[in-house]
């Protein structure tokens, strides 16, 4: 059957200028234009049928193991009832998990070198190369120790970092520091010891991550961008160990974080290198942890499982990898265990606990029961102001203020703030290297009502809370550009009165003269 047609296409796929009345349509023509039909419709339905299986076959994955947790070693009965037995995740449908309930993780990372376990005696693959080499054990003390809140009712995460030097009672070993718990009993005796430090805390869930493996996952995750405080620079020939990273906003690949990890040559040593395991969480969360990570996770797990031990599995990662991906800034809390040096007349180096500031902070960030009376039930909560300047709750917190604006009268104007609203003990500290947009409270302490106040006296900013301020303070406050632009025009003002009364001044004088 003859069909009209306008322009016939040529085989460059231009028009022809040739006036087609009619053509006849020939059957091969028909024949290649059914099959090219055919094929887009096939090539669509198995794209179609290959994202149907890719999602049944992950959830399947995920179903096939929940019933195994990731471990590495075997705990006994009684190890087994350090760590809750309770249910914590559930799923419906072909959704991803979700926690049914509060869950406490602690997580250990777990650095082993080739002297470590030849002291022991502890058989592993060894490598001629020359030097101290790390080995993938789990066998040895804890580099760092962190203490993670997952809780679905609050709608926040909270972190708890325990420095490796804490002094503590060990059971069965005397007073050592808190890393050797890992070292005499594993993940039992790790976690009994810091619920016994934290108040008596329930502690469900164990992690021991392999400093190798924490390499891999952040190649894994594509690497993360941090603000490197100032330049590091380190070698250990003896361990193969070479530090050298240079100050400023970098992006960095497995290599480089763990020697942005690792560095602890400075003021603070291990508690300096706590701060900046903050940093890195904080970066490595925002950037990387999105929902189209957790799907991954499976496929995560394969590149670092060998360098993993826990007793979570597979769908409860996911379920709290999830969680943590659709809280924001101010959901995740990350805080230092209170506490101070020892006297450095001692032979050995401790972070001493403050059990007071530890039960304060148990209780507003982990759920733990006080049994103190609330000192402050009939204290009025009324945050402060410049009009209302005796009404902070606390006037001897200790603030530290950090400017980066590069104007010492914006901030002197924030120190002048803070002091005239009632606080006591203000003081101005090292500048921030970079400008800040927003002016940050931090809250070093763990104490987010404390720096909502101060936040309020102010009138701008975000409230963080982490432990990457001043280390001796309860709040630090970074000044921002925000700061600057709400006060300047009152600085501005102030100048020109007082170049008013200058002037007026000067003429008196004169007028006086004759």
């Amino acid at each position: 059957m003859p069909i009209r047609k306008a322009y016939q296409t040529n085989p460059s796929g231009r028009n022809s200028s040739a006036r087609v009345d009619s053509i006849n349509y020939h059957p091969t023509i028909k024949k290649r234009k059914l099959n090219k039909r055919r094929a887009i419709l096939v090539g669509l339905g198995l794209a179609g049928v290959s994202l149907v299986s890719a999602g049944v076959g992950a959830f399947l994955a995920v179903a096939l193991s929940t019933a195994s947790p990731l471990q590495k070693v075997e705990l006994s009965p009684e190890e087994q009832k350090v760590f809750s037995q309770e249910k914590t995740v559930s799923v419906k449908n072909l959704t991803l998990p979700e926690l049914d309930r509060p869950v406490n993780v602690l997580v250990l990372g777990i650095k082993v070198i080739t002297s470590d376990l030849d002291k022991k005696g502890i058989d592993y693959e060894k490598q001629d190369v020359g030097y101290l080499h790390l080995v993938n054990s789990f066998d040895g003390l804890s580099d760092s120790m962190l203490l993670l809140r997952f809780d679905p009712k609050k709608e926040k995460v909270s972190v708890l970092s325990i420095p490796r030097d804490t002094r503590i009672y060990i059971d069965g070993h005397g007073v050592r520091k808190i890393n050797h718990a890992n070292e005499y009993g594993g993940p039992a005796l790790a976690a009994s010891t810091a619920s016994e430090l934290l108040g008596g805390i329930n502690i469900d869930r164990y992690v021991r991550v392999n400093v190798q493996g924490v390499e891999k996952l952040i190649d894994a995750l594509g690497g993360v961008t941090v603000n490197v405080p100032k330049d590091m620079k380190y070698t250990d020939f003896s361990q193969h160990l070479y530090i050298d990273l240079k100050k400023g906003i970098q992006h960095l690949d497995g290599d480089k974080a763990m020697q942005f990890l690792r560095y602890r040559y400075d003021e603070y040593g291990d508690i300096s290198r706590v701060q900046r395991q903050q940093m890195l969480m904080r970066s490595t969360v925002e950037q990387t942890l999105k929902p189209a990570t957790v799907v991954k996770i499976p496929k995560i797990l394969s590149v670092i499982q060998s360098h993993l031990d826990t007793n979570l599995t597979v769908r409860e990662l996911m379920a709290l990898a999830n969680f943590a991906s659709q809280r924001d800034r101010s959901h995740i809390n990350m805080m230092m265990l209170p506490g101070d040096f020892n006297s450095g007349d001692e032979p050995v180096s401790y972070w001493l606990p403050n059990y007071e500031g530890i039960n304060k902070l148990m209780v507003s960030h982990f759920n733990l029961p006080s049994y103190e009376k609330e000192y402050n039930n009939n204290v009025r909560n009324t945050y402060a102001s410049l009009d209302n300047r005796f009404n902070v709750t606390n006037p001897r917190i200790r603030i530290a203020v950090q400017d980066s604006t590069k104007d010492q009268q914006v901030l002197q104007s924030a120190l002048d703030a803070l002091r005239g609203a009632g606080y006591r003990r203000v003081f101005a500290t090292k500048n921030w290297q970079n400008p800040l947009p927003k002016t940050r409270v931090i809250a070093q302490s763990g104490d987010d009502k404390a720096a909502e106040e101060v936040k309020s006296v102010l009138g701008v900013g975000e409230v963080v809370v982490e432990s990457t301020g001043y280390l001796q303070s309860d709040i630090t406050v970074q000044i921002g550009r925000d700061w600057e632009k709400q006060i300047k025009p009152l600085i501005e003002s102030d100048l020109e009165i007082d170049e008013q009364f200058e002037r007026r001044s000067q003429f008196e004088t004169t007028v006086d003269r004759f």
